[in-house]
Parts: C-alpha cells; structure tokens; sequence
C-alpha cells in the first residue's frame, strides 16, 4: 500500500486535518536543468549561425550599390533554423519531462 494515502471517514468531515505533510520537492531535478542547458546552447549556437554581414556590406564595409547573396547561404537559410527548432524542442522536453522522485 501506498505512504500517501488518506482514509476518510464521515464524522472527519469538517474537521482540520492534523496529518503532517510530506516536504515539496521542486519539480525540476538535475536532469531537467542539463537538458534545459543544452536546448539554451543549441538555440544561441542557431542564432550565433544566422549572424553575418547584411546585405549592403562587402568585406565590412557598408556599399548601398553592391548586393551581398551570402545572407541567402545554406547556413543561415536551412541549418541555423533547424538548430534553433532543436533546441526549442529540447527546451519543452526539458520542462515536460518527469523528475524521479
């Protein structure tokens, strides 16, 4: 049989309960934080890959007449979004998962 549980009767009803509670454990254990840790890094390592040069700047430099493609690279268009997807996703398993307790 379980520690938790109560019987109840009829003439309880009403009354104050005077069974000491067990102490709350957090929600989050270790397990959680490392994978919440992890999902932080690989969302800042997304964006970190969709950083660079904006569209008007040739080697650093900004030149209204000269149009950069490297913003249109696979890098930033595909693989940057799927790791922030990642780490998005890491991050709810993260919260969602079940501490063992």
């Amino acid at each position: 049989m379980a520690k938790n549980t109560k019987k109840f009767s009829a003439d309880q009803y009403g009354q104050k309960e005077v069974i000491a509670e067990e102490k709350q454990k957090f929600y989050f254990g270790k397990t959680n934080y490392k994978w919440m840790i992890i999902g932080f890094v690989i969302t800042v390592i997304g964006f970190l890959l969709m950083m660079g040069s904006d569209a008007n700047t040739v080697d650093g430099k900004y030149d209204p007449k000269v149009w950069n493609e490297a913003i249109f690279s696979i890098r930033r268009v595909r693989i940057a979004p799927l790791f922030v997807i990642a780490g998005f996703v890491i991050q709810i398993f993260a919260i969602l998962k079940r501490n063992k307790i």
